[in-house]
């Protein structure tokens, strides 16, 4: 079984919690706010439009449809799919939800297909890929009516979904397992005073922007792994 999974959340430092949970199969979806007792700051609503007000009778995330759904499913011929797939883990482990199938990242299995996009979050290659011109009959096969706003949980399973059926043109899903595991080495920056650049000229021209770099503490693993591949030479 196939399984989409997509979260909000009321933040991105420690201590804050999940929001929203948007969970979507083959045949049906689970969407539900979630109320942990952790406020979500302006900052927070203004990306995923979820507020204090909307989630102040919601029930916390081990109480959810959704959660029982992901505990039921949890075997391990089942594949959960999703977006930069480890934020999401991260979130549900912490509140002791352990998942034992199969995985796809469609973040890292799109930097390994699509190494030519230039960027690789979901809403670009929604764009770029124009998944949306699939999304209304998409949620109309599912019944859904008002889910379709970038960073609402259930709106984005649905983009997840298009991405993941994209994919398959290029990989089977045995093989987006695999590489969902697989470290990226990038090619270019997509952003700072370099972007579009080609790292491995920048490691010839400009070595300590490179070290520099991989001394920021939160860079991406890919990153990271591509910036110490080209310092190597």
């Amino acid at each position: 079984m196939l399984i989409f999974l997509d979260i909000e959340t009321t933040g991105l430092e420690v201590g804050d919690k999940v929001c929203s949970v948007a969970v979507l199969d083959e045949k049906d979806y689970i969407y539900e706010l979630v109320n942990e007792g952790k406020k979500i700051p302006p900052k927070a609503s203004s990306i995923h439009h979820i507020t204090n007000e909307m989630i102040k009778n919601s029930p916390k995330l081990t109480q959810t449809q959704a959660w029982e759904y992901l505990q039921e499913h949890n075997q391990k011929e089942n594949i959960i799919i999703g977006h930069n797939i480890a934020f999401d883990f991260s979130f549900l482990s912490s509140e002791g939800f352990i998942w034992t199938g199969q995985v796809i990242d469609t973040l890292r299995v799109s930097k390994h297909l699509l190494p030519e996009c230039e960027s690789f979050s979901l809403q670009v290659l929604r764009y770029e890929l124009k998944l949306y011109r699939d999304e209304i009959a998409l949620a109309q096969k599912y019944g859904i009516k008002d889910a379709l706003n970038a960073h609402n949980a259930l709106s984005d399973t649905l983009v997840v979904k298009l991405l993941f059926d994209t994919l398959l043109e290029l990989a089977s899903s045995d093989e987006m397992v695999e590489l969902s595991f697989k470290k990226v080495l990038l090619s270019k920056f997509s952003f700072g005073k370099y972007t579009n650049r080609y790292m491995e000229e920048i490691a010839m021209s400009d070595r300590a922007y490179l070290e520099w770099m991989l001394n920021l503490a939160d860079i991406d693993e890919d990153l990271r792994y591509s910036l110490e591949y080209y310092l190597q030479g």
